[in-house]
């Protein structure tokens, strides 16, 4: 399976890169990891939730990195998901915000059956993508997951991200925004 997804969030790159960076950030934003542990400056244990309550675990690697730019990971040894993959941080036109660019590379458990039961339940991996890359946004620019008064609990049946209403901007937030 190959994904790709890209969002804007509106911070400088060096900010987006160091947060990506902290590995243990990740499942703050990432609706199926539950831990991701550094092991070394460079390798790291992930685990993450699968289909059908099982949960999956693997050691990666990263592979190339370029400080506030790029950095290319890819598990190792007997990962119950062998995958890989490369995010891209680059500075958008307005001279503020971050283009982020993420390609990923896994190989589904049960191949195409894995895949098609998986989307019946509910577990189509492009939209995870676009979904973890939406919640990235929001935790860096507001400090949270944000969600809308017409989901109010959010995925409750999952229970996925704390989340609070959303409400209007304060004067200080409208102020700061027109300044930017």
């Amino acid at each position: 399976m190959d994904l790709t997804a890209t969002t804007t969030v509106r911070k400088p790159a060096p900010e987006v890169y160091a947060f990506w960076r902290d590995l243990e950030n990740l499942p703050t934003f990432m609706a199926h990891l539950e831990q991701v542990r550094a092991t070394g400056d460079r390798t790291s244990h992930w685990s993450a939730a699968a289909p059908f309550g099982k949960d999956v675990e693997w050691d990666a690697e990263i592979t190339e990195e370029s400080p506030g730019e790029r950095i290319a990971w890819r598990s190792t040894g007997d990962a119950d998901v062998p995958n890989a993959g490369t995010v891209s941080f680059v500075p958008a036109p307005d001279g503020v915000s971050t283009e982020v660019y993420v390609s990923l590379v896994y190989e589904i458990p049960g191949g195409s059956l894995g895949k098609a039961v998986a989307k019946y339940f509910g577990e189509e991996p492009h939209q995870q993508l676009d979904d973890d890359l939406r919640r990235f946004k929001q935790v860096l620019e507001t400090g949270e997951v944000v969600r809308s008064d017409g989901a109010p609990w959010g995925k409750r049946a999952r229970k996925e991200f704390p989340q609070r209403p959303a409400q209007p901007l304060s004067d200080a937030e409208l102020a700061k925004g027109a300044e930017a």
